[in-house]
């Protein structure tokens, strides 16, 4: 059996744990109902869950691959199925099928390097499962760079894992900013893209961006205005994805399919494309 027909079967999957990380973004971590992780995947590789009788959506597989024992996605409540998914509780059974996609290169590209990584909002929740699996592998990377961001602290996703484990993480530098002043918060307070340029980061560095359409646009656009070239810089695309498989059609740009040539692409390689993207 090939691998594509291998991703398009549905395992079943039984939700273990939910955890709330702000208002509208929760986590879910998933096995199957022996206990086991549904299937391995790659950082950057997206997972189909379906209910049947709602509907299915493609969402990034946000847990890192060295996690062995269960699958987490961070999902941002935004339409039919985030909302149904969003009151689902501990013991709710659904299916999961992949992986998807063409993962980071963090095992090529990215050893031996020093990492930025730069998210905005519930794009954090995808660049997790890299940043994670490049902790696991400490020793085979070089600095670490995190600058994140959101409209406030409470929309922060992941906050607690980055305060508890990353920022004590030695060679790992995480920068957050809100876009607004906040009671509580003596962190920075600016946009992302700004932030990016006010830290002023060498540029031996290779970069990792995911966030909003706006925030990425101005961000790609400070980062080359520092001297960073695109082909030091990936992103990822994965809300255009549908099918997983190349079939639907729906993330077709120009020659490209979002789900068979990305999600992840490295910024040059979006030049090829048309302006819709």
């Amino acid at each position: 059996m090939n691998t594509i027909n291998e991703s398009l079967i549905p395992v079943l999957g039984v939700i273990t744990d939910v955890r709330i990380d702000t208002p509208d973004v929760k986590t879910f971590r998933v096995v199957t109902p022996d206990g086991k992780k549904p299937f391995d995947h790659k950082p950057g590789q997206c997972a189909m869950l379906s209910i049947p009788g709602v509907g299915e959506a493609m969402f990034s597989i946000t847990s890192s691959p060295t996690n062995e024992e269960y699958m987490e996605f961070s999902i941002k409540k935004c339409g039919c199925v985030t909302e149904w998914l969003h009151q689902a509780e501990v013991g709710q059974q659904l299916t999961v099928r992949g992986p998807y996609g063409r993962p980071f290169p963090v095992d090529e590209e990215f050893k031996g390097k020093d990492l930025l990584f730069i998210a905005g909002g519930i794009g954090l929740a995808p660049l997790r499962s890299v940043i994670n699996y490049c902790r696991h592998y400490r020793s085979e990377y070089g600095r670490i760079d995190i600058v994140y961001g959101s409209r406030s602290k409470e929309d922060l996703v992941d906050y607690n894992e980055i305060i508890e484990e990353w920022v004590k993480d030695e060679n790992v530098f995480v920068h957050l900013t809100i876009d607004r002043e906040q009671e509580g918060w003596d962190g920075h307070v600016g946009f992302v893209p700004s932030y990016v340029k006010e830290l002023g980061f060498d540029l031996n560095k290779t970069v990792v961006l995911c966030g909003p359409p706006v925030m990425i646009k101005f961000t790609l656009e400070g980062l080359i205005e520092m001297g960073y070239d695109k082909t030091q810089v990936y992103t990822t695309m994965e809300l255009k994805m549908k099918c997983g498989i190349g079939k639907c059609g729906r993330c077709n740009i120009g020659s490209k399919y979002v789900c068979k040539d990305g999600p992840v692409f490295r910024c040059d390689e979006l030049d090829e494309l048309p302006d819709e993207y």
